[in-house]
């Protein structure tokens, strides 16, 4: 079969080929996917798990991805509550081979049922995106109606899932992003907009939420900004600087086939929409990951099947 592997670390996306490689083989628990979509995160080249398994052992060549959409081929020893030519979506593990092929080997419990009516295409968009969304506002974050909730990239994967979240609860939305990003970060619920190269973040006064996915000056600023008893909530890494008077949390988003459940639901009954940008074949992968620092609309699809 074909997949995009990666061999050599320091390449980075120039070292992802199109390669012939070997069909997955489905251990106890497991099921084979027939992927059909599948999505990737811009910082895995650099995850230990992308080079390595679980006991630290080389695993390259390594496929990179680890969100999809597909159809069950094969049921491993012991699997139940799937079965073969069943639609489904989901998450493979960190650190075994991901989801840029025709087909993947990926725990039972990591995938959730897809509905007839909702194309892999969309399916593939929601896995990490919305799952970081909703553990970040709610697991995490607590977030309730009333309160206020600073989300920042509010136009991209997460952000653009967050803020659709977000309003729903009945909180008050402050997206922030580049100037292109407004139209389309008050498109989807947020009450105010940032331009953070135009703008001053410290304007926006205190908050009881803040969501970051960018990390670095931009976390480090936004802890002057959570009320007492708030919650700053990254993905991006461990904050340095904690609030004053609130607390600041890091974590990695977790599968839970429940929740994927519900997201899908909300796709299918219009509550909330992936914001997609590019959707390319797989032999354009390595191209398509590439373009990933130019901060293109949307979040890059691959397209590897069809139904």
């Amino acid at each position: 079969m074909q997949a995009i592997t990666v061999r050599d670390r320091d390449a980075g996306a120039g070292g992802l080929t199109l390669t012939d490689i070997p069909y997955p083989h489905a251990a106890e628990n497991d099921v084979v996917v027939r992927v059909h979509a599948a999505g990737f995160t811009p910082g895995e080249l650099d995850w230990p798990g992308t080079w390595s398994d679980r006991a630290g052992r080389d695993r390259t060549p390594s496929v990179p991805g680890h969100e999809l959409s597909g159809v069950v081929a094969e049921l491993g020893y012991g699997t139940t509550g799937l079965t073969v030519g069943q639609r489904v979506f989901g998450l493979a593990d960190w650190t075994r081979n991901g989801t840029l092929a025709e087909y993947t080997a990926v725990e039972a419990r990591n995938l959730a049922p897809l509905p007839a009516d909702v194309d892999h295409t969309v399916a593939a968009a929601l896995p990490i995106s919305g799952l970081t969304a909703w553990q970040g506002l709610f697991d995490h974050g607590g977030l309730t109606t009333g309160r206020t909730v600073l989300v920042h990239g509010a136009a991209g994967a997460v952000g653009s899932i967050a803020v659709q979240l977000a309003h729903e609860a009945g909180a008050r939305v402050i997206g922030t992003g580049r100037a292109a990003d407004r139209d389309a970060a008050l498109g989807l619920g947020a009450d105010a907009f940032v331009d953070l190269q135009n703008d001053r973040l410290e304007d926006v006064g205190e908050v009881d939420l803040v969501l970051d996915v960018f990390g670095g000056d931009i976390l480090e600023r936004s802890t002057a900004l959570v009320r007492a008893g708030g919650t700053l909530v990254t993905v991006a890494e461990p904050p340095v600087v904690q609030p004053d008077k609130g607390r600041a949390v890091f974590f990695v988003v977790e599968v839970d086939r429940a929740r994927l459940a519900d997201l899908v639901r909300r796709v299918r009954d219009g509550r909330l929409t992936p914001r997609i940008g590019d959707v390319r074949p797989l032999a354009e992968a390595p191209d398509a990951y590439a373009r990933i620092g130019r901060r293109l609309p949307g979040k890059t699809i691959i397209r590897i099947a069809e139904d």
